[in-house]
């Protein structure tokens, strides 16, 4: 890649996974090294990366996230993290949880696509489910998850990438 905006252009969602190919564990720790070094609001770093690749684990996501695709990875990364260990505005008490936690995501996603891995973002899962999977503490929440992993060599099933032009989502001031 030449530039940033060539490398992150070049990224998307991909929804088939050879779950016969082993993520190598150095391009695995790499990711989530990637993730260790995401910013945090007052570097609190709230977040949590759980890799999940025990059949027993991969299984009850499913259950979660009951789309086919899902269950073809044989790595999710799921980020989640403690709401009572983000950062919080004091004059209107905004938590920032869901934006340390997205910062977190996002270095994955990019960190992954950097390794030749494929991945794509995941919020619609059943709450009350992954809170019971991964026994989440009280101040804990899931943002998200990702399947990680190659895609087969028959061809990703992936959807066209589209954007809104520049012009109407900046504004000028």
């Amino acid at each position: 890649m030449d530039n940033f905006l060539d490398f992150v252009s070049s990224r998307y969602s991909v929804r088939s996974y050879d779950g016969s190919r082993e993520i190598e564990e150095d391009k695995l720790l790499r990711v989530l090294e990637a993730g260790r070094m995401a910013p945090s609001a007052a570097n609190l770093q709230p977040g949590k990366i759980v890799v999940a690749q025990s059949a027993d684990i991969l299984d009850k996501l499913h259950r979660a996230y009951p789309a086919p695709w899902f269950s073809e990875a044989n790595t999710v990364l799921i980020v989640k993290g403690n709401t009572s260990e983000a950062w919080v505005r004091k004059s209107d008490g905004y938590n920032s949880i869901c934006d340390d936690l997205s910062i977190l995501m996002t270095h994955l996603i990019l960190a992954a696509h950097a390794e030749g891995l494929v991945t794509c973002w995941v919020e619609a899962f059943d709450t009350d489910l992954m809170g019971e999977i991964l026994q989440l503490k009280e101040d804990e929440v899931v943002y998200a998850m990702t399947p990680i992993g190659y895609a087969p060599e028959s061809g990703m099933v992936t959807r066209p990438k589209t954007r809104k032009p520049l012009d109407e989502i900046v504004e000028w001031r």
